[in-house]
């Protein structure tokens, strides 16, 4: 990190020595010299961020399309062939459903749950302690958050001591174990809660701010008004901070089109879990169809552009 930084010191102090040397600000071309060097100068500053998009975005994206036009070694153009197979393809259509009921239940259950725990901490003595707790799990990875949750869900035969937690419990109840992860369609929901525990931090923390941020005479009226502790929160402090909450359910939704390191390390996209990231990842690697992989990843970015682009502009207007 110090080196990154003095690097980029070295960069802009060099780089405008250099621009006022080749442009200096006196003699007898000083006016046109000043203007020469403020229009070249901003281009200094956005001349390596521009590069560095170029590199690591724009051409993926463009190779990609290339790409989804060739056969598995990238080489032979087979046309529109993978478009083809894809929109036939069980498992594509498997990947999609899933996306769908994530998008449906994730979002919803991470941004419901952090408001709540935003208004509840607000209200406590102790809220700041709470909300550290609530925020604890965004320190951690996917990866390491879905080994925790795998040895929740851990499954040993009846008769063996259960080792997972939700199996102990279900077993000190008097039930049967169950291999958790391996049930069909609701395995998928099993899956989600490791994302929702993640991410209902991030909408705590985004709600909290916004709660703070309400004015305090809307709410004195409505307590004056006679208005419950319930109607002052779902019609005085919910409408205004609304678009808060849109921006962060898109922002948890363009997650979600992306999720994959949950899905990879618990199932590995099994038992009907699978996914459109964890699809892509396995054409790539397992496959080697670099076609197929890229046509399943311009999908993913067909589906988070416009979720994207209607975040960006929310977060302009609040910026405004």
């Amino acid at each position: 990190m110090v080196l990154g930084v003095a690097a980029c010191f070295g960069y802009f102090w060099s780089s405008n020595k250099l621009l006022d040397t080749i442009y200096p600000a006196s003699g007898a071309q000083i006016v046109s010299n000043i203007t020469k060097a403020n229009a070249i100068r901003p281009w200094l500053f956005l001349g390596p961020a521009l590069i560095v998009v170029g590199i690591y975005l724009v051409y993926p994206v463009v190779n990609s399309v290339i790409l989804s036009f060739h056969g598995p070694n990238g080489e032979a153009w087979v046309g529109t062939r993978n478009y083809e197979w894809l929109a036939q393809d069980p498992a594509f259509r498997e990947s999609v459903r899933n996306n769908i009921l994530w998008l449906i239940v994730v979002p919803a259950a991470a941004t419901f749950i952090g408001l709540i725990a935003a208004a509840l901490t607000d209200r406590i003595s102790w809220g700041n302690i709470a909300k550290s707790l609530i925020f604890m799990p965004m320190a951690i990875s996917f990866v390491g958050a879905s080994v925790i949750w795998k040895f929740i869900y851990d499954y040993r035969p009846a008769g063996e001591a259960q080792i997972g937690l939700l199996n102990a419990i279900v077993t000190g109840l008097g039930g049967n174990p169950q291999a958790w992860i391996t049930v069909p369609f609701w395995n998928n929901f099993f899956l989600m809660v490791v994302l929702i525990w993640i991410q209902t931090g991030f909408a705590m923390v985004i709600l909290s701010a916004a709660l703070r941020g309400i004015p305090e005479e809307t709410i004195e009226a409505a307590v004056i008004d006679g208005a419950s502790p319930f109607q002052i929160f779902y019609k005085i402090k919910v409408p205004q901070i609304w678009s808060t909450i849109a921006v962060v359910w898109t922002t948890i939704t363009i997650l979600v089109l992306k999720v994959f390191d949950i899905v990879l390390a618990m199932t590995n996209g099994q038992w009907g879990t699978q996914v459109l990231a964890n699809y892509m990842f396995d054409w790539m690697f397992r496959g080697l169809d670099f076609g197929r992989a890229s046509t399943i990843a311009l999908v993913i970015m067909v589906m988070v552009a416009p979720i994207m682009v209607w975040n960006i502009r929310e977060a302009r207007k609040g910026i405004r």
